[in-house]
C-alpha cells in the first residue's frame, strides 16, 4: 500500500458485525450529538432506557405529544444511530442501540452533576 493510505482495522463484535477500532471523527460524533439535541428526544431516549419495545403511540401517550411530532423525533433518533426500530406484526417498536445506551449513561451522569 502506498503512503497516505488509511487502513481501517476492524474488530468483530458479535452477530457477524464489525466495528472500527479507530476513534470516531468529529463529524461522526456530531451526528450522535445532533440526534439528542432536543428535549423531546432526550425524554424519549431516557424513556427507552427503562422500557424497550415501545411503539410511537406508547411514547406519544407517555410524553403527552402527538403521533406526527413523536414520529419525527423517533426518525431523527434512528438516523442518529441512537435507537433501532423493529417491526412486530403491524406495530413498530423502538429500542436503544449500544450508542444510545452510552448516551443514556452520559445523560444520567450529566443530569445529576452540579
Amino acid at each position: 500500500m502506498g503512503a497516505g493510505v488509511l487502513v481501517l482495522k476492524r474488530k468483530k463484535v458479535g452477530n457477524g458485525e464489525y466495528r472500527n477500532k479507530l476513534p470516531k471523527t468529529p463529524k461522526q460524533m456530531e451526528r450522535h450529538l445532533k440526534g439528542i439535541a432536543n428535549h423531546n428526544r432526550i425524554a424519549i431516549i431516557l424513556m427507552l432506557a427503562n422500557n424497550s419495545n415501545l411503539s410511537v403511540e406508547n411514547i406519544a401517550e407517555a410524553l403527552g405529544g402527538n403521533y406526527p411530532n413523536i414520529s419525527i423525533h423517533l426518525f431523527r433518533l434512528v438516523n442518529a444511530g441512537l435507537i433501532n426500530k423493529k417491526h412486530k406484526g403491524r406495530n413498530v417498536v423502538h429500542e436503544l442501540t449500544p450508542y444510545g445506551k452510552i448516551f443514556v449513561s452520559f445523560l444520567t451522569t450529566f443530569k445529576h452533576s452540579s
